[in-house]
C-alpha cells in the first residue's frame, strides 16, 4: 500500500471523529452563529463527504467519486425544502475548503507524504469540492424553481372563480396582479367554466385589480369577443379611470360593452 492509499484508508477508519472536528474547526471561523441542529446535520454530511474523499484521492485524475453527485443534489434539494438561501450554501464555502486543505495537508505530512502527494491530495480535494458545491446549488435552483412554479400554477388555477350568484348570471373577480402568464390563464380556465355552468351573463370585476401593463390589459378585455361568440352577455364593473385609459390607448372599444362602477349595480340592471 503507497502513502496516497494509507492516507485514503486513513480517511475511511476515523471518517466520524474527523468529521466532528472538521465541523468544530470550520464553525469556529464563522462570524455568525450556528445552531445546534445545523452543527449535527453537517457533521453527518461531512461524515458521508469524507467517504467519497477518500475514494477520490486514490482515483484517477478528473475522475468523479461514484454517488458524489446523486449526494450532492440531495443536500440541495433538502436546503431548499428547509427554505435555505444559495447564500447560506455559499457563505459557508470558503472557510470549509481552507479547513479541508489545511487539516488535509497536515494528515498527509504526518504520514510522511512527499510534497508532490501533497499536492495530488490538495488537487483531489478542491475537485470534489467543486463538484459538490456546484451539484448542490444546481439542484438547489432546480427545486426553488419546481416549487415556485408549482406555486404559480396553484395561484393560476385560483385566478378564474367564477361566481354564479342567480340563474344563469356569474361573476368573474380579478384580484391582485395580472402578468402574461396568469391572465392565459384566466382566460383558458374561466371560458370551460362559463360554458360549463350554462352561464349567460357574465360580470367582469375589475374593483380587486392591483396592477396590470398594457398587453395582459389587452388580453383580458379580449376575453369579451370570446363570451360573446359563445352567445354571452359581458358586463364590466370596478374599472378605474388609470386602466380605463390603458384600454383605450390600446385600441379597444369597450363602448358596446355595458359598465358600471361596482358589481351591484350590475346586478340591479338586469333585474
Amino acid at each position: 500500500m503507497n502513502s496516497i492509499e494509507t492516507v485514503a484508508e486513513y480517511f475511511k477508519e476515523n471518517a466520524k471523529p474527523l468529521a466532528g472536528e472538521l465541523v468544530k474547526e470550520i464553525v469556529d471561523k464563522f462570524d455568525f452563529p450556528v445552531l445546534p441542529q445545523e452543527i449535527d446535520q453537517a457533521k453527518e454530511v461531512y461524515f458521508e463527504f469524507l467517504g467519497f474523499l477518500g475514494r477520490s484521492i486514490i482515483a484517477d485524475e478528473n475522475e468523479t467519486p461514484e454517488g458524489l453527485i446523486e449526494w450532492s443534489r440531495r443536500n440541495g434539494e433538502q436546503e431548499a425544502l428547509l427554505k435555505g438561501k444559495i447564500s447560506g450554501i455559499i457563505m459557508r464555502y470558503p472557510a470549509t475548503r481552507q479547513v479541508f486543505i489545511e487539516r488535509f495537508a497536515s494528515i498527509s505530512m504526518d504520514h510522511g507524504l512527499s510534497a508532490r502527494e501533497i499536492l495530488t491530495i490538495n488537487k483531489r480535494i478542491n475537485y470534489v469540492l467543486d463538484i459538490s458545491i456546484y451539484e448542490t446549488i444546481l439542484a438547489f435552483e432546480r427545486f426553488t424553481d419546481k416549487v415556485i412554479k408549482r406555486a404559480q400554477d396553484e395561484v393560476n388555477e385560483l385566478s378564474a372563480p367564477i361566481v354564479p350568484i342567480q340563474a344563469g348570471i356569474a361573476v368573474l373577480p380579478l384580484i391582485g396582479t395580472f402578468g402574461f402568464d396568469r391572465a392565459q390563464a384566466l382566460i383558458e380556465k374561466a371560458v370551460g367554466r362559463v360554458a360549463k355552468l350554462g352561464v349567460e351573463c357574465i360580470i367582469i370585476d375589475f374593483s380587486g385589480l392591483v396592477m396590470i401593463d398594457d398587453e395582459v390589459a389587452s388580453q383580458i378585455f379580449n376575453i369579451h369577443n370570446i363570451f360573446r361568440l359563445l352567445g354571452i352577455k359581458v358586463i364590466i364593473t370596478g374599472l378605474r379611470p388609470e386602466l380605463a385609459q390603458t384600454v383605450v390607448a390600446q385600441g379597444i372599444d369597450f363602448s358596446h360593452i355595458d359598465t358600471y362602477a361596482n358589481v351591484k349595480q350590475a346586478i340591479e340592471s338586469l333585474d
